[in-house]
């Protein structure tokens, strides 16, 4: 509800009455106070529209001056037409600055790590919470729609102290959300940033009908968890032997990890199998280590289900591959 006592902020800051907005949300005016009242994202979505319709604001009083309807429409022309991810969110960020300069949006890559960051370039007031909040949502909600994929958080920052509805956050962000940090700002793995545009003017017309969702709803599809997937088997491979574990680490139901990878056309046992496979044999021929050792290093709980997968994927057994391979 607090967010919803943002929007209202607006309505007086315009002297326009909120009437008609909170009954296009269902929200009751005498809910609006309440410490403990909460709202649904459809009720999120309804009074939103309404109010940057009737206020003609898409900024919802944020600024010093309007964002007419359709100014984020225009940010995303802008943006579609670019090869990557990467290079439509530069565009977004510099773009956003010809629409206003109360707040700079910057792109920056540093150690494999990509950071969309605000520079408040004025005092925001009573705004401040609810446009970083919404600012960071909706261009990391427009960007997973562009790519047509989920953009996992690693972080979300917020310079100001957790507020009462804190616990709301990850929701928002999935991911370590930080309060009291320097600026505002969202971090997430830099290779996302390399994934084709994948929408063109038709779908953006489309999804112009109704963008909303795209602030208030998470976005599901994950073109790159096979990969991340892949990365964690690599790292750690005696720590992520069942699907729980990945699932937990990569903050996924294990029905969504596996329905997710479904989707990509792989599957857990087939990227275990490649991974295991790969270390495996590497250790094999590069080391002396003991086959039991290599065993539990991959993953495996004893050295004789190792030897049986072992010879399933070479035809070989591991102490004839690795006595092959060094014979060559």
């Amino acid at each position: 509800m607090a967010f919803i006592r943002a929007i209202l902020l607006a309505y007086q800051k315009y002297g326009v009455d909120p009437a008609n907005a909170l009954q296009a949300a269902q929200i009751a005016t005498q809910d609006v106070d309440r410490a403990d009242a909460r709202v649904t994202a459809a009720q999120m979505e309804a009074i939103s529209a309404h109010a940057m319709h009737e206020l003609d604001d898409e900024a919802l009083g944020w600024f010093s001056r309007k964002l007419r309807w359709g100014s984020y429409g225009m940010l995303s022309r802008a943006s579609i037409t670019a090869p990557n991810l990467g290079v439509a969110l530069k565009r977004w960020c510099r773009h956003h600055g010809l629409l206003v300069d109360d707040i700079a949006l910057k792109l920056e890559v540093a150690a494999g790590v990509a950071t969309l960051s605000i520079d408040e370039r004025r005092d925001l007031a009573p705004f401040r919470e609810f446009c970083l909040v919404t600012c960071l949502r909706n261009a990391h909600g427009v960007a997973c729609w562009m790519v047509d994929s989920r953009l996992p958080l690693a972080q979300a920052c917020f310079p100001f102290a957790a507020p009462a509805h804190a616990a709301v956050y990850p929701l928002m962000f999935p991911g370590a959300v930080e309060f009291g940090a320097a600026g505002a700002c969202i971090r997430f793995d830099a290779q996302y940033l390399a994934l084709p545009i994948r929408r063109d003017e038709k779908a953006l017309g489309l999804m112009l009908r109704r963008p909303l969702p795209l602030i208030v709803l998470p976005y599901r599809r994950d073109r790159l968890l096979a990969q991340r997937v892949k990365n964690l088997l690599q790292q750690r491979p005696a720590d992520f032997t069942q699907a729980e574990a990945i699932a937990t680490e990569l903050r996924l139901s294990v029905r969504s990890l596996h329905r997710q990878l479904l989707a990509e056309a792989v599957s857990l046992q087939g990227l275990k199998d490649e991974v295991r496979r790969d270390l495996a044999t590497q250790q094999l021929l590069r080391t002396a280590k003991p086959v039991k050792q290599i065993a539990l290093a991959v993953g495996f709980t004893n050295e004789k289900s190792f030897s049986r997968a072992f010879k399933g994927w070479t035809g070989q057994a591991p102490a004839e591959f690795r006595a092959a391979g060094h014979a060559a």
